[in-house]
């Protein structure tokens, strides 16, 4: 079963301080380590340590760039246009892939090649790496989203985008070990409630840009991300990290009550007044014994199997408990179907959104009703072809165990056995 993350992001986001959050949380960093230096990618090495930010402990990432391949974005003054002083961390005082189109004039051409690659080339990168294939499709997509974005910004093709963000060697370490560390710590949903972005100016090859600079604007735009601006100076959203955040993002609502298992901090090389300092959190919903519960059915009689089949994927994505599709007749003699969605009352804004957009009705009727919950525990069952996971519940003093279906399916995947011969083990068993 994967793992839901809730990342805050009151400092923005970046790339290196993703990476350091989610090793923090616990990924496997001589895993990471082992893919990047299988990368057909030269000119770096990876760093880790801790840091303090406003006397918090974080973990740091840094990729560490050889003179080749050097970026030069770290001279604060040039990248701001005007008198804009921070008190450095470190030597390289920045987030290192701030540099999205950031050129100076000492930029050199013996690194062009390196810090220039196209979207094709990045690419096979990606596809020979060690990469498992859904960490190959998560950093794919976080690069799509970024050509996309500079492709609106300036007007080239997708295919065709040769520019610095998504070439330089660092974004390309950044985004891959994102991938990898998401993978690793086996997260399928995510929650970002919103981005906090500073104002002002950054200095780019194109002169000065106002903050969030044009590919950040797009990306949060286009993926419907809610933006925080903040009166600090800086630029706190890098095109990288609003990237990955679109990609990683799967909903905005967070459950009304959660436990946090596990938390993990990557710290941000810039410091500004505010810490930069982004938080990620492994958590779980709190079951609640009983309650409330919303019911939300409508009517439909010419909507395709296709469209029915994504919306419920849709809606359980976005948190809901049941939804059933229930066979009856209609108006005119029309078979058609009941859709019922089952949710908690705090969703059904976002479970009436999708319905209205996904199929042809004009209409869903709603209502609360009262329940009552068994107490429930997770557990584990050992059976001859692995461990199978467990929900326990207690009636009338005894206990039941029902296999939770998705980690019979893992171990069927697994290639150990057949669906029906690791099912039947798991009632031996019990």
């Amino acid at each position: 079963m994967g793992k839901t993350l809730y990342l805050t992001c009151p400092a923005g986001i970046s790339g290196d301080m993703t990476v350091a959050a989610l090793l923090d949380l616990g990924a496997d960093e001589e895993g990471l380590r082992k893919v990047l230096n299988g990368l057909s990618v030269d000119g770096f090495s990876v760093e880790t340590k801790r840091v303090k930010k406003s006397a918090i402990d974080c973990m740091d990432f840094s990729v560490v760039l050889d003179h080749a391949h050097e970026n030069h974005d770290h001279d604060m003054e040039y990248l701001h246009g005007h008198d804009h002083h921070h008190d450095h961390d470190h030597h390289h005082d920045h987030d290192h892939d701030h540099h999205h189109d950031h050129e100076h004039n000492h930029h050199h051409d013996h690194h062009d090649h390196h810090s220039h690659r196209g979207l094709a080339e990045i690419q096979s990168i990606i596809s020979a790496s060690s990469l498992s294939d859904r960490a190959k499709a998560l950093a794919v997509r976080i690069f799509d989203i970024l050509a996309e974005a500079e492709f609106r910004a300036h007007g080239v093709p997708k295919e065709e985008v040769h520019f610095h963000e998504v070439g330089a060697v660092d974004s390309i370490v950044d985004i891959l070990s994102v991938a990898y560390c998401i993978d690793d710590l086996d997260i399928d949903k995510v929650y970002i409630p919103a981005l906090s972005e500073g104002e002002g100016t950054v200095r780019s090859q194109h002169g000065i840009l106002q903050i969030p600079v044009p590919a950040v604007l797009d990306i949060v735009s286009t993926h419907k991300i809610p933006l925080e601006m903040m009166h600090v100076q800086g630029e706190f959203v890098t095109p990288t990290g609003a990237a990955i955040a679109a990609a990683l993002r799967t909903t905005e609502e967070l459950p009304k009550q959660f436990v946090i298992e596990k938390t993990g901090r990557g710290a941000g090389k810039r410091t500004y007044e505010r810490p930069s300092i982004l938080t990620a959190m492994l958590i779980t919903p709190a079951e609640k014994k009983g309650g409330r519960i919303a019911v939300l059915e409508t009517n439909v009689d010419d909507c395709t199997g296709e469209a029915l089949g994504f919306l419920m994927e849709e809606l359980f994505t976005y948190g809901a408990r049941d939804v059933h599709y229930i066979p009856c007749f209609m108006k005119k003699n029309r078979p058609g179907y009941l859709v019922r969605v089952i949710c908690d009352e705090e969703r059904i804004p976002r479970m009436e959104e999708l319905i209205f957009l996904h199929t042809t009705t004009i209409g869903i009727r709603r209502c609360m009703m009262d329940r009552t919950t068994l107490d429930r525990d997770a557990g584990v069952m050992m059976t001859p072809y692995g461990e199978v996971v467990t929900k326990e519940v207690t009636v009338d003093g005894r206990k039941r165990a029902y296999k939770e279906y998705e980690s019979v399916a893992d171990l069927v995947r697994s290639g150990n056995a057949g669906f029906w011969e690791v099912s039947q083990a798991t009632e031996e068993t019990e």
